[in-house]
């Protein structure tokens, strides 16, 4: 079995070359609404949804790193919030699952506010 810190490195590349392709695809054809990325995670959420049950049900998760972590962690890092806000759902932590999703939206929104700000004063 492959190590999977190198799993995560391949899987990586190939998943940001496929966020990539979407971007110059939608990019080429669409208008400048944020398309490109809706598309990217709703269909990264899609398939993080598919890989986790075929894995965990067929192969184990010798390939989660690759294929998870890797190529789905590199095409959108919102599957893999979406999964672990709906794990926390389906384990019945509805509060928690309700806390992270506001949370990290909120929070994210709030540090890249605070990273522009930031960036602004430094460099401008």
């Amino acid at each position: 079995m492959m190590n999977p810190f190198l799993q995560v490195a391949i899987g990586g590349a190939v998943g940001a070359t496929a966020r990539y392709s979407v971007y110059r695809a939608i990019a080429w054809h669409g208008p400048g609404f944020p398309i490109a990325t809706g598309v990217v995670n709703v269909l990264g959420s899609l398939l993080m949804g598919m890989l986790a049950i075929l894995l965990s049900h067929r192969f184990g998760n010798h390939y989660a790193p690759l294929l998870l972590t890797g190529v789905l962690g590199g095409f959108t890092t919102f599957s893999a919030f979406t999964l672990d806000a709906l794990t926390l759902w389906e384990r019945g932590q509805t509060g928690g699952a309700l806390v992270y999703v506001f949370c990290s939206v909120i929070l994210s929104l709030a540090a890249v506010i605070a990273g522009l700000a930031i960036g602004r004063g430094i460099w401008s």
